[in-house]
């Protein structure tokens, strides 16, 4: 887990302000995503997100809109800046871009997702995994109690 913090509150904001998200719990996992979807959504090479349990996120932002079958994100409706986005195939999760978190210096990816789709020119020698694909196993592992 990228904290041992527990019982912390996180915080984020879009880039002017006006939405705001509260997140009550320690984030599950943070993983870069090298996916075409993530890199037009976010407007960056890659794209960086923690995970947190969906049940930890207090907002006002009303239902997520799902250009993609399976995916819902958010977006300010003010500055249009990426809030928040959940998967199908990783359920009870919601994903939030790193860098619009208060304490985004407090949390670093652990792995990278669909590194097959990374552009040529990226190259970021970490030592973190690597998945080919949507890491979708390793994300879910990440959701579960560890005492199970």
């Amino acid at each position: 887990m990228p904290s041992e913090a527990t019982g912390k509150t996180y915080t984020a904001r879009c880039y002017c302000g006006a939405s705001r998200l509260t997140l009550s719990a320690a984030p599950l996992t943070a993983a870069f995503c090298h996916c075409a979807d993530c890199r037009r959504w976010t407007g960056a090479p890659v794209g960086a997100f923690v995970a947190f349990e969906a049940t930890a996120l207090q907002t006002d932002l009303g239902p997520g809109v799902s250009h993609s079958p399976g995916v819902a994100r958010w977006n300010c409706s003010k500055c249009g800046s990426p809030l928040a986005a959940t998967f199908d195939y990783l359920p009870g999760q919601v994903y939030v871009p790193i860098g619009i978190l208060d304490q985004a210096a407090e949390i670093a990816p652990e792995h990278h997702c669909h590194s097959q789709s990374a552009l040529p020119w990226l190259h970021i020698h970490d030592g973190l995994p690597h998945d080919a694909g949507s890491a979708r196993e390793r994300l879910n592992a990440a959701n579960k109690d560890p005492s199970e």
